[in-house]
């Protein structure tokens, strides 16, 4: 009788053992979050396990995640499921642990890249491979809405592209019923509208990315006759093909103190201004990339500063600016010329930079040069180029934002660029385009 009371006492210890562990798993088990898009008397709002959520969020691949959180964003966008650097799991528990939300890209071919969408085979095997990243990451805690394919008609003729993403979305709803998803499309038109509308009806909101003519969009929203939620999942500078060329044809870039005049009125302007269909948007670029020059679209530079356009995304954010604000540019010429006076330099003779610069807080301001030649490797939608080469060049003086400096170098085009910090990770970025004789 011993025997049977002591074999019943270590049966019950065991299972009693394995259920506080298995209480404990499913505590620490992730969890989807349900994410809904409701209409309340006409305007649209997100969200995630029934609280509102409005996107505050930043274009991101490979970025800081934690410096989205610490500046008040809520969630950032991915271009695909693998950046090559970074799988969709480590990017979404990343994510996760600084406590934003994921719009998770997918990568869909494009017509512009060579894919044919008559291909039929192709196309099943593109759904087949997109089944198989959708199933791997649809129970993530962090994930938020599935983003098919990016700017698939810029340069696209043929319709049966959005037969396919509808197809996607269907499937991803039926394997996936916590998430929602939508498409991007670079810029907006009518003819794209419709070809949405009517291809594109499993789609729960549409993404737009628009750049100088973001301005434009609530406008075209209404014309073109959108009558759904819709965000924003690129703005930000001024589109290299939207701003004026020198003489020889490189566009010229704003500085960043511009840039973020602009990020300012354009979330201002055209996306705060739409409370009724707009839930948000994704600003571009959280990170750096070469396009066009090094510092064009991201707000972060290639040595991890911050410019001022991250202060103004802090400041829609929170309400309040940061503690420390980026320096500002109050002018950058060459010989007294500004960018927009087509700089003609001749090879071995001295030339005066002068970039000045005003610091709120009044830090100690350091200066950095670089010349590099004018890109040669010219891409579109986004697509990777390469840096150009840098440039030496010979300094006589540098001294407070005064360079003097003369170039040896063959005939063409190049870019003075200045760099002004703060020493507290905090910088502005100017450049000029010049040809050199």
């Amino acid at each position: 009788m011993k025997n049977i009371v002591l074999i019943v006492f270590c049966i019950s210890l065991f299972y009693g053992c394995n259920t506080k562990q298995s209480k404990k798993e499913s505590m620490t088990e992730s969890k989807a979050v349900k994410v809904e898009l409701k209409n309340n008397n006409g305007q649209f709002q997100l969200y995630v396990n029934n609280e509102p959520f409005y996107i505050k969020g930043a274009g991101l691949e490979f970025g800081s995640i934690a410096s989205v959180a610490k500046h008040g964003g809520n969630s950032f966008r991915t271009w695909r499921t693998d950046n090559g650097q970074q799988s969709g799991k480590e990017v979404l528990d990343e994510a996760l642990k600084n406590g934003l939300m994921v719009t998770m890209g997918i990568e869909v071919a494009r017509e512009r890249h060579g894919f044919d969408y008559n291909d039929e085979v192709a196309v099943k095997e593109q759904f087949e491979r997109i089944k198989k990243e959708v199933i791997a990451l649809k129970d993530h805690p962090a994930l938020f809405i599935w983003a098919i394919g990016n700017e698939l008609n810029l340069r696209a003729k043929n319709p049966k592209v959005w037969d396919a993403v509808n197809d996607i979305s269907k499937m991803i709803h039926e394997v996936d019923p916590n998430h929602l998803t939508t498409t991007t499309l670079a810029g907006i038109s009518q003819h794209e509208i419709d070809l949405i509308k009517e291809r594109c009806t499993d789609l729960d909101l549409l993404s737009v990315q628009l750049y100088a003519k973001i301005l434009e969009l609530p406008k075209q929203i209404k014309e073109f006759g959108w009558k759904g939620p819709y965000m924003v999942t690129e703005w930000g500078a001024t589109g290299h093909w939207e701003v004026p060329k020198t003489s020889w044809g490189a566009p010229i870039e704003e500085n960043s103190t511009l840039k973020a005049a602009n990020y300012l009125r354009r979330y201002k302007e055209a996306i705060e201004a739409d409370s009724l269909q707009c839930v948000g948007s994704y600003v571009f670029l959280w990170g750096q990339k070469q396009e066009r020059t090094p510092t064009w679209y991201g707000v972060i530079l290639e040595d991890g500063k911050e410019t001022e356009s991250v202060d103004v995304m802090h400041y829609l954010w929170n309400g309040a600016w940061p503690e420390n604000r980026a320096p500002q540019i109050e002018s950058f010429t060459i010989n007294n010329k500004t960018a927009y006076e087509n700089v003609i330099l001749n090879a071995d003779e001295e030339s005066l930079a002068i970039i000045k610069v005003n610091d709120i807080e009044d830090d100690q301001l350091n200066y950095r040069w670089e010349i590099l030649k004018e890109s040669t490797d010219l891409k579109d939608g986004g697509d990777f180029e390469n840096r150009p080469d840098v440039v030496d060049f010979t300094v006589i003086s540098d001294k407070k934002g005064e360079l003097k400096f003369k170039v040896s170098a063959e005939k063409g085009a190049y870019r003075l660029f200045g760099y002004v910090d703060d020493g507290q990770e905090k910088a502005a970025t100017s450049n000029i385009p010049f040809r050199l004789n």
